[in-house]
């Protein structure tokens, strides 16, 4: 019996060809259309719209809790027996197959492509929001005390260490295997193959990618939104400039123009060298806020925070009677269901820079790798605010968390040379932005083409140029209130995404096991 699955389904079979693109019927279709009519309803109506979605992600959020949390530790746990077990030992895309990356550039790309802006967002005002009780504080702690700030470390490392990557883990392993190893096209809808059968390139399918696409351009928008906001209030902290909305459009602009340049040149012209910029740039930063802040405490915290993650995890993992409800609902059934509506998009990115390398040494890089590369992140930015905090320093310890966007700069501010760090920070906010935008164009290029690697140029432009314009219509049209919006929205998108995910652990374990029963396809074959 052949290892290779049994359908008659041809990549692109269903596209049609016009305007200089290659579109598969319906999804793009629907996709671009649903996009245009939340932007439009939006826009002429952004306060209702919030209502609207707000109350949806409540309602998720509210009655879904349990759910986006067994989840997220089913994911943890199937990635680690994934590595050990014998499984582990297959290759992404055939036992001959080579990386197309050194593994400098396959992390430079892990981590600029999965946490960027985030990382530069939050690492100052999560564990600031924790500590001081912004909006709750993990498992009900009492604020402003040394347990605190052991929590505030361990309860944000909980948010962005194993299981977001996890999450995405999960989705990329999916979508490298079925494409690498069983020649299916690289789109969501492939994954499903094991259990649908040939009804994968049905409406089943059709609804699996259009999900998918929502998840990815509308979680895209609201990073392309936040990383204005943020360079904007960077700029306006450096040289006075007023941060408004007309600023944070001409940010996006300029943003979405470079990163039209970088989609043109695809992967290894463009996505792999700012990449590599960007992770010597955070490089550069990240040593200069340890040697400038306390050498001594960044050390000591970080064996700190490593044990406070020890010791929260599993407490922070658990569902059932949390007094802290505030804090579980409010940011980690939140965070939960963020990673997830982005897990087609990074999921995705990563599956194509992760060809030739074996299951256990692709398990191990993602959810080890940005695991400690955030845990040291965290330890100097976030550390080194909490210890301004506790010792009287500065805007932070004196008015606490005011402006979110402004936090990571009103830390900066305590060290030496601050205009200049501060300027590097805008810098590398503005790079990271650059690259979650040209990845994801590359990601909704390839779902919306029916699964296509080389889809037309004019196509990654296409939606290079809608993430940017959801971005700045929604900015202009409700300004916070719309981006509320479209945040609200990912996360109810998230909730359908989580039921894809769950079955597609499944279909995985089914498509492992094929691989080891049957044998390995030689990657050159070019029939499925």
């Amino acid at each position: 019996m052949s290892d290779r699955f049994d359908t008659d389904y041809k990549v692109g079979q269903d596209n049609i060809e016009k305007w200089g693109m290659d579109m598969h019927n319906p999804v793009f279709f629907v996709s671009a259309a649903l996009v245009i009519v939340f932007i439009v309803l939006t826009l002429i109506n952004p306060v209702g719209a919030k209502k609207v979605f707000d109350a949806s992600k409540s309602w998720t959020i509210q009655n879904f809790d349990w759910f986006f949390m067994i989840s997220g530790n089913i994911f943890v746990l199937f990635c680690i027996l994934v590595a050990v077990l014998p499984v582990g030992k297959i290759r992404l895309g055939g036992p001959d197959s080579t990386p197309d990356f050194t593994r400098l550039s396959w992390f430079a790309m892990l981590f600029a492509a999965g946490m960027g802006i985030g990382l530069m967002f939050w690492s100052v005002a999560e564990p600031v929001a924790y500590y001081t009780d912004w909006w709750g504080t993990p498992l009900n702690v009492t604020p402003k005390t040394p347990e605190a700030a052991r929590a505030a470390m361990g309860a944000t490392m909980f948010h962005w260490g194993l299981h977001p990557w996890a999450i995405y883990a999960v989705t990329a392993l999916a979508l490298a295997f079925f494409t690498f190893n069983k020649g299916l096209p690289l789109t969501i809808r492939s994954t499903f193959f094991p259990l649908l059968k040939d009804k994968a390139w049905g409406w089943p399918g059709h609804i699996i990618d259009t999900i998918s696409v929502l998840a990815t351009i509308f979680g895209l928008a609201t990073s392309l939104g936040f990383g204005a906001q943020q360079a904007a209030s960077g700029l306006n902290f450096l040289f006075g400039i007023e941060s408004t909305i007309g600023l944070q459009v001409t940010i996006i602009t300029c943003v979405t123009g470079v990163a039209v340049i970088s989609v043109v040149r695809g992967l290894e012209g463009g996505v792999k060298v700012l990449s590599n910029f960007n992770m010597a740039l955070a490089v550069l930063l990240l040593i200069f806020i340890i040697l400038a802040g306390s050498f001594t405490h960044f050390f000591t915290g970080l064996f700190k925070t490593t044990w406070a993650y020890v010791e929260y995890i599993l407490p922070l993992s658990n569902w059932i009677d949390r007094a802290d409800e505030k804090f579980y609902k409010g940011w980690t059934v939140f965070y939960w269901a963020w990673w997830i509506s982005w897990a087609p998009f990074v999921g995705m990115f990563i599956a194509r820079i992760s060809k030739g390398r074996t299951v256990r040494e692709f398990m191990m890089a993602v959810l080890l790798v940005p695991t400690l590369l955030t845990l040291i992140w965290m330890q100097a930015f976030g550390g080194n605010a909490l210890l301004q905090i506790q010792e009287g320093v500065g805007a932070l310890a004196a008015k606490g968390l005011g402006q979110v966007p402004l936090a990571t700069f009103q830390m900066l501010e305590n060290l030496p040379m601050a205009q200049i760090t501060s300027f590097f920070g805008i810098v590398l906010v503005l790079v990271f932005f650059i690259t979650s935008s040209d990845s994801g164009s590359l990601v909704v290029d390839s779902i919306t083409a029916g699964g296509k690697l080389d889809a037309p140029v004019t196509q990654r432009i296409f939606w290079a140029v809608m993430e940017g314009l959801i971005a700045a219509c929604l900015l202009v049209g409700g300004g916070a209130d719309a981006l509320g919006a479209i945040q609200a929205i990912a996360i109810s998108v998230g909730l359908p995404f989580t039921v894809i995910m769950v079955v597609m652990v499944i279909s995985i374990y089914m498509g492992l096991n094929h691989e080891r029963k049957y044998g390995y396809r030689n990657l050159n074959q070019t029939g499925i």
